[in-house]
């Protein structure tokens, strides 16, 4: 299967840097490039890709608006490209549907890896980027509630919804909370990976979150991991 990707960065060294590294591997065709987020969702609308990669701050339309748009109409995954510590949005990328972040600085094995990890429906969290996001996220007492879908029933966080996991799914939402990919909680449970995305889908599905990134948050919000651990 090829994964089809779309680039938007609004620095063209950037924006073709990221498309010259990806497009060298062949289980990646980037098909098309885009300068700010209204290019980026026109891009998305006629290529029909499995990533966008955005940069968070764009003329026009930013990075966050862009993924909200994109993940609302489409079954596109959003990751938004950023440096961190001048973004002071990235916490509304978590609500727009964002499916992970990516430094600007990322090591090009990194970069490709990153791609395939999140079309694979696994983390996009970086240890490195895991603590630091989700511990100012949680500083700013920005809950998940706001950016979660309704799931009819389902307790929050904070209320009694961790009562409803068992054990071992809440041994998978700490390991989560921590960045660990599929295989490393695998690894750390000793179990298969299947296992360990059946884990992972009842926790979202338990706690109303809409993603692995809003479980890692859940995670320290409820203070089964302190942030800066």
């Amino acid at each position: 299967m090829t994964i089809r990707v779309v680039v938007a960065d609004d620095q063209e060294l950037v924006r073709g840097g990221f498309a010259m590294i990806l497009g060298a591997h062949p289980d990646i065709e980037v098909v098309a490039e885009a300068r700010d987020g209204m290019e980026a969702v026109e891009a998305v609308r006629e290529y029909a890709p499995d990533v966008v990669l955005l940069d968070i701050r764009m003329p026009r339309m930013d990075g966050i608006e862009a993924a909200r748009i994109v993940c609302a109409e489409t079954d596109c995954k959003a990751v938004m490209l950023t440096t961190f510590d001048q973004d002071d949005y990235v916490y509304e990328a978590l609500h727009a549907g964002a499916s992970g972040f990516l430094l600007k600085d990322v090591r090009r094995d990194d970069l490709v890896h990153a791609v395939r990890v999140v079309v694979a429906g696994d983390s996009l969290l970086a240890p490195s980027v895991a603590r630091r996001l989700v511990a100012d996220f949680v500083a700013r007492g920005t809950g998940v509630g706001a950016g979660r879908r309704s799931t009819g029933g389902t307790a929050a966080p904070g209320d009694g919804g961790l009562g409803s996991l068992t054990a071992r799914e809440r041994e998978t939402l700490v390991l989560l909370g921590r960045g660990l990919s599929n295989a490393e909680i695998a690894a750390k449970l000793v179990v298969s990976e299947h296992t360990v995305k059946t884990h992972v889908s009842n926790v979202l599905a338990k706690l109303g979150l809409r993603d692995r990134i809003q479980a890692v948050i859940c995670a320290y919000e409820t203070g089964l991991i302190a942030p800066g651990v």
